[in-house]
């Protein structure tokens, strides 16, 4: 044979493998952030479907974002194991040649994979998953398959941690005892008169609190319906707003500030015979809907997509332990029960008042405590337009921070209706403590300064 037919074939040889080159790197399976958006807001549509109450949200937003954010800090250079650092989280040995993983990709598994076993929903998210799967096994078969494998071990993990956190054992523990008499005492609420949700949710295990009761706020003032007490200023308050807004009509700004922040996935609608709930987002399901915004906005990479998801939901999480602790603790009687015994039987707040104790308000203490999170992700001064409720038929509305989109949340209950001004203000406070907390005590990254923060 020639030197020439030997070139020939070596120019063959070559364009083979250069082709087959070619094949594999197109058929790899290619994860964004917008992937990882996209999961979230699957599992919000998911959980506005099943009518999850807040605090059972905060739970079902808050373990798969930890999970794929351990797939990705397993074997990472820049980021950390939550493991020791979260309440009873143990640590998955490193496993050995995750350089040959799609980590994205795994992290999109183990999302999914703890996700399911989370909702009422189990079929549609199943379905979801199966398109999914079908997709990437189609696209890259090896490389699906090692991706879930390598995810596996991670689930498992958290599946086995979740399983303790109490929630099992509270789904058996009585409710919430309405038949004790007390002028103070919480009591259900028209239309609906639902019983006391989730009243032993001080007994979940909190991610970062040392207990539910580490952020306690004040006493609210004393209980009184003498006309020259505190309590009864911030009762007539709250009459006094609402009257002053229906003279207003529906395009004053309380009123647009009340509904956008609704967030009250019980909302009872009454027609003729007929009863049917209006299905809204919660409020942590809100402030992740910002959390993807600001993720957008900044054009985030997967990783750092986790990381703020991962961050913020945990916040939300603990939030909603310490104001829940408060709240079967005091067990306050909500405005709407005191105007209609003492002022005028017919009065209706703004707002539906949501189906347990007043105080402190669950909107400004999540709300408060996801703010601090994510201003430190994103900045002090990030403004953004709030597209979150726009799905749900209210108009967005533009922030110039995350923290001054919490204090219009806060405000957003006296507008409503159904807070005393004393629980939206020590929420306040009280959100702010959670959110310093996590702030300072979780660790995610192995160098210093490696914390996104971007301003505008």
């Amino acid at each position: 044979m020639t030197n020439n037919s030997y070139s020939k074939i070596l120019v063959v040889l070559c364009l083979f493998i250069s082709t087959v080159s070619c094949t594999s790197e197109s058929d790899a399976i290619k994860i964004t952030a917008e992937n990882y958006h996209d999961l979230n807001e699957k599992l919000t549509e998911i959980m506005v479907h099943d009518i999850f109450s807040p605090p059972q949200a905060s739970r079902i937003y808050v373990y798969p974002n930890i999970a794929a954010y351990e797939v990705l800090s397993n074997n990472s250079a820049d980021y950390l194991s939550l493991a020791h650092q979260v309440n009873a989280l143990k640590e998955v040995p490193q496993q050995e040649n995750s350089t040959q993983v799609n980590l994205r990709l795994a992290a999109m598994i183990a999302y999914v994979e703890v996700a399911q076993n989370l909702v009422f929903s189990d079929v549609i998210i199943q379905n979801y998953r199966d398109s999914l799967y079908n997709i990437w096994e189609t696209k890259n078969k090896k490389e699906f398959k090692r991706a879930k494998t390598h995810a596996k071990q991670q689930v498992e993990n958290i599946k086995k941690w979740m399983s303790k956190d109490n929630y099992a054992e509270t789904r058996t523990m009585p409710d919430y005892d309405f038949f004790i008499e007390g002028p103070a005492r919480w009591q259900p609420t028209p239309p609906g008169y639902i019983k006391g949700i989730e009243p032993h949710w001080d007994k979940i295990r909190p991610l970062v609190l040392d207990s539910s009761a580490q952020f306690k706020p004040a006493p609210h003032p004393e209980f009184s319906m003498d006309t020259e007490s505190q309590f009864y200023r911030e009762v007539k308050e709250i009459y006094d707003i609402g009257e002053d807004l229906r003279r207003k009509g529906n395009k004053s700004k309380e009123i647009e500030i009340a509904r956008f922040w609704d967030c009250n996935p019980f909302v009872s609608i009454t027609k003729g015979h007929y009863m049917f709930a209006e299905k809204k987002i919660s409020p942590g399901g809100h402030w992740l809907g910002i959390c993807k915004i600001a993720n957008q906005k900044t054009q985030t990479d997967f990783e750092q997509s986790v990381y703020a998801y991962t961050k913020t939901s945990i916040a939300i999480f603990d939030a909603f332990i310490s104001c829940w602790d408060e709240k079967y603790r005091s067990n306050l009687i909500r405005p709407e029960t005191l105007i209609k015994q003492h002022i005028d039987p017919e009065w209706k707040p703004l707002l539906q008042t949501p189906p347990f104790p007043e105080y402190t308000s669950g909107h400004s203490v999540v709300s408060n405590a996801a703010a601090e999170v994510l201003t430190t992700i994103f900045g002090e001064d990030f403004n953004f337009l709030d597209t979150t409720e726009e799905p749900y038929g209210l108009p967005a509305r533009e922030y110039q921070s995350f923290r001054q989109a919490a204090e219009e949340a806060t405000i957003s209950r006296l507008y409503g209706g159904i807070h005393y001004r004393t629980s939206v203000y020590e929420g306040v406070e009280q959100g702010q403590s959670v959110g310093h907390l996590v702030n300072h005590k979780l660790n995610f990254f192995k160098k210093e300064n490696q914390m996104l923060t971007t301003n505008n």
